[in-house]
């Protein structure tokens, strides 16, 4: 396999399971708790997530290298790069609004959120940090949305079949998803065993 290839496969099952941006690094709590409450609605935020953090990594990585670098100002990445993603969900809101109304009413205020959805700029500054370039850092963005969807879509199916469930009533609500979630973020502990 070549070295590329090999790099590039790395990255996107690190990303993706082993490193996952909300089960191991704790970013994107907001919509992974509000939106994990049905399976429909959290594949739509997976998908605009998808969407926005591998095209954010890539216009990111973009003004990176060929603007803010060569004038020697990385240090307004972050403002530049809030900017950025601020443009993206905007973007994908005004695409949800006109083409799926019903997926943009049900994300509702999460919509907005994924601005200032902590995973999207952590993952543009991990590129830049790692320093990947244009493509590793697509291919990065990709994986820890691919991740972050996986994730959102595993709570709430879990959050489906309990509603069915006899929760003691303490644990109703919030607690039995915060239980539900840690027990999510030990199972893909497992996944950290996994060598190339």
């Amino acid at each position: 396999m070549s070295g590329s290839i090999r790099e590039l496969l790395i990255i996107l099952i690190s990303s993706s399971l082993i490193s996952n941006v909300v089960l191991s690094q704790f970013l994107g709590l907001c919509p992974f708790l509000g939106v994990s409450k049905k399976v429909n609605t959290a594949a739509g935020m997976g998908a605009a997530i998808i969407f926005v953090i591998t095209l954010a990594s890539i216009v990111t990585g973009c003004i990176y290298r060929f603007l803010l670098t060569p004038l020697h100002v990385e240090y307004l990445q972050t403002i530049v790069f809030i900017l950025v993603i601020a443009a993206l969900v905007q973007f994908v809101e005004m695409f949800l609004k006109k083409f799926m109304p019903p997926l943009y009413n049900a994300l509702g205020v999460y919509l907005p959120l994924i601005t200032t959805n902590c995973a999207v700029l952590g993952v543009a500054i991990k590129n830049v940090q790692n320093e990947y370039g244009i493509l590793y850092g697509a291919v990065n963005g990709f994986a820890t949305a691919v991740g972050f969807t996986i994730a959102i879509v595993i709570l709430a199916s879990i959050r489906e079949k309990m509603e069915y469930n006899d929760i003691p009533e303490s644990f109703k609500g919030m607690p039995i998803v915060l239980i539900s979630a840690g027990l999510m973020a030990i199972a893909f502990c497992g996944f950290s065993g996994i060598s190339f």
